[in-house]
């Protein structure tokens, strides 16, 4: 009898954050983002947005083709199978790439043992052309060819070391960011209610949806110059005899150095025009003007898609690449888009811009 009169509890909505916390959490964003270059995390957050985003719409996708299934939510199963495979599929690919790879590995002796012999002969022929000045200069065959590449090595030895532990480290950092993604794309969807919680996943969801237009963005210039490239590689060149080597390597080679802006397409130039080079000259020279009107296509379609997406002209995206890169190096041109998108979301939603 005594709690009859006792009313109801009442759920309390969660409280507006001050504008003091609001402050705080622009700073441990800020901060975050200077930790992620300086400690050069950022394979590790691009490939947590990446899983997180795969995750989702891989999740999205399986309870689509579940017709009994009405509310997403509801349901964890499609979201944990999407999960598993986002974090499996790299390991697969992995195993599978080193199970097709072994003959190639225990064949790589036989195959530097001929590019030695190779260079030797060429080496020679250079010598016997050369004015006897110069030629004294070159090695006297593979023998000399070989030990000085190995004191090379030697020289190099704890810089191609550090390398290759940079790569490695590198890798292991994608992966766990992946991971780490795809395992926040499944937890449940709690509504935060702490005040600094509620400002700092604001923050999140603006930097994920930057990555979104951006990756996007770059999906559909990167494709639109694989396309052309292609036609190029596959029609017009072999139509006027000057086919060039490993095609479907420039191909792919072209659409994945597409997706990082600016960057990716000079380098994939540099390359595509060298491999025009080895066939002839007249090949390089068409390589390098179809890259000349390829890029000058590139910035309309840069303008028009990365603008309409991120609000972002190619001028503001060249300065802000030329600094990052002048103040982080590499690591910057490929972060800056993706920064600086973020900072104009955060502006615009402060309505500063």
């Amino acid at each position: 009898m005594g709690n009859s009169n006792q009313l109801p509890a009442v759920r309390q909505s969660p409280r507006a954050p001050s504008r003091g916390v609001i402050v705080a959490s622009y700073l441990l964003m800020a901060s975050a983002l200077l930790l992620v270059m300086w400690q050069h995390l950022l394979p590790g957050l691009l490939c947590a947005c990446l899983g997180f985003l795969l995750t989702r719409a891989l999740s999205r996708a399986l309870a689509l083709l579940d017709r009994r299934i009405v509310d997403p939510d509801a349901h964890r199963w499609p979201a944990t199978a999407a999960a598993t495979i986002i974090i499996l599929a790299p390991l697969i690919w992995v195993g599978v790439a080193l199970t097709q790879s072994r003959g190639y590995l225990t064949d790589i002796p036989h195959q530097y043992k001929e590019l030695l012999d190779y260079l030797g002969h060429t080496v020679l022929e250079l010598r016997e052309k050369l004015p006897p000045e110069l030629g004294a200069m070159l090695p006297q065959g593979a023998a000399e060819i070989q030990q000085t590449i190995a004191t090379y090595l030697t020289a190099k030895a704890g810089a191609l070391a550090m390398a290759g532990k940079a790569w490695l480290g590198g890798l292991l950092h994608a992966y766990m960011g992946l991971l780490i993604g795809a395992l926040a794309a499944v937890r449940p969807r709690i509504p935060p209610r702490a005040p600094l919680t509620q400002a700092l996943k604001q923050r999140v969801v603006l930097l994920g949806e930057a990555f979104r237009q951006i990756v996007t963005a770059q999906f559909w210039i990167a494709l639109f110059n694989t396309t052309l490239t292609a036609i190029f590689l596959l029609f017009i060149m072999p139509s006027v005899g000057m086919a060039l080597p490993y095609t479907p390597a420039l191909i792919l080679l072209t659409f994945v150095a597409g997706l990082i802006p600016i960057v990716g397409n000079l380098f994939c130039n540099l390359v595509l025009t060298i491999v025009g080079l080895s066939v002839s000259p007249v090949a390089a020279a068409a390589c390098l003007g179809f890259l000349i009107l390829i890029h000058k296509a590139e910035y309309v379609i840069n303008a028009k898609v990365v603008g309409q997406r991120t609000h972002m002209a190619v001028w503001e995206l060249l300065t802000v690449m030329f600094v990052a890169e002048s103040v982080f190096g590499p690591a910057g041109l490929v972060a800056a888009p993706l920064f600086y998108a973020y900072l104009k979301k955060e502006l615009e939603a402060s309505k500063l811009v």
